[in-house]
């Protein structure tokens, strides 16, 4: 069953208030921006990665220095998933941050 309108919203504002406030928790120095359904995380060194949500679609995409990912959600384990790995939100999150910044941060539960 596809997601509702009002749900794949609901989904993603929470998605996108959980990183938030995880990058804000960290001792990176950030710039957050959220506007129109899209969330900009850019970084001290001047990289950025950039969630936003693809309605159409009930997709969330991933931009990052590293490539574009595309995430459908998995009812069942209420996570995100890449339709290309089959990796979490989470994991994607933590290993393009790493790449990006040097940081390791975890998002548990993405």
């Amino acid at each position: 069953m596809s997601l509702t309108e009002a749900r794949f919203h609901g989904l993603i504002d929470d998605l996108q208030q959980a990183v938030e406030d995880i990058f804000e928790d960290s001792d990176l120095d950030i710039d957050l921006e959220n506007s129109a359904g899209v969330l900009s995380v850019r970084f001290e060194n001047g990289s950025q990665l950039i969630l936003s949500r693809q309605e159409p679609l009930r997709q969330l995409w991933l931009a990052a220095r590293s490539g574009g990912f595309h995430f459908d959600y998995d009812e069942a384990g209420g996570r995100w998933i890449c339709d290309a790995s089959g990796d979490s939100l989470g994991e994607l999150l933590a290993r393009v941050t790493l790449e990006q910044v040097g940081e390791e941060l975890e998002f548990p539960e993405l």
